[in-house]
């Protein structure tokens, strides 16, 4: 598979898992939500106009997002991630959304040495979670995936 047709096709099983959360009422409409890597803004632009009543937080090392697709300031977390996100510990989020996996399998490697507890700290019992690398912890449920969603392209849990 060519990497355009890896990168449309996990941006197409993405979009699918954000669609069916949204379609199936998993996130109260007061929840706060985590966007776990910001990069160029296009999963937070789809995320605030799937979830216009939220607080949608977002972290990244630096801004390189499109202006129209930047979070306000008291919204956004930069600096590293591993660090940054450990202040949501326990702060009851209802959906968290990481997006944070580079294709090189020793740096993905690392980013799953803390990415997971993190996810799972996060969130409130029953809260959802999407990732592009799997989470596994023993507080994650994996879900199953909805049609248009393809293994291994996108993670789906709910945490026990």
């Amino acid at each position: 598979m060519s990497r355009l047709d890896s990168f449309i096709s996990r941006m197409q099983s993405q979009r699918a898992v954000l669609n069916h959360i949204k379609d199936t009422s998993m996130v109260a409409a007061d929840g706060v939500i985590l966007e776990i890597g910001l990069g160029n803004g296009r999963t937070y632009d789809h995320i605030r106009e799937l979830f216009p009543t939220n607080r949608i937080i977002a972290f990244d090392r630096a801004v390189g997002s499109h202006p129209h697709s930047t979070p306000p300031e008291a919204d956004l977390v930069l600096g590293d991630i591993r660090e940054t996100i450990r202040q949501f510990a326990g702060k009851d989020v209802a959906f968290a959304h990481a997006d944070i996996g580079t294709a090189y399998p020793e740096r993905d490697a690392q980013t799953l040495t803390w990415l997971p507890q993190s996810v799972a700290a996060a969130l409130v019992s029953g809260g959802i979670a999407a990732s592009g690398l799997p989470l596994d912890h023993s507080a994650l449920e994996p879900l199953p995936l909805p049609a248009g969603a393809e293994p291994g392209r996108t993670y789906f849990y709910r945490k026990r």
